[in-house]
């Protein structure tokens, strides 16, 4: 399993936002020149990032982007749940009867793979962007 590019590419524009002084806007070159992002493809993102409610987006000469709610509010998972879907690591724990043998519930490879996609998603859910730019600060 592999998040796509414009997950990652998600996660440093989140990331980017979340330093930045509270009120204070980013435009998308500056993004894009900072983070490294294409600026087409930057567009992109945003809008999923906006349409996932996750980022503000104010138009105009003074316009730019902010975070929609707190750092503390948005986990890696809500960034990758907005840019990839609901993380399903196996199509049997999103429905029972997608199993070809017709045996999900009995199955030990689903009850061992719906432990392990519980345990992921909560530690996922669990690390948030103002924890990770806390991290940054400090490393520096």
């Amino acid at each position: 399993m592999q998040f796509n590019q414009a997950t990652d590419y998600a996660f440093r524009i989140i990331m980017h936002l979340a330093e930045l002084p509270e009120g204070e806007l980013a435009n998308s070159q500056t993004i894009a020149e900072q983070q490294n992002i294409p600026t087409g493809f930057l567009q992109k993102i945003i809008r999923s990032l906006v349409k996932g409610d996750l980022v503000k987006s104010y138009r105009g000469v003074d316009g730019g982007f902010v975070l929609a709610k707190p750092a503390e509010e948005i986990s890696l998972l809500n960034v990758i749940e907005v840019m990839e879907g609901p993380l399903d690591l196996q199509r049997c724990l999103k429905q029972n009867s997608s199993c070809s043998k017709g045996c999900a519930t009995k199955c030990p490879v689903h009850a061992s793979l719906a432990i392990i996609q519980t345990n992921f998603t909560l530690a996922l859910d669990e690390v948030n962007f103002a924890r990770l730019v806390k991290e940054n600060k400090e490393e520096r």
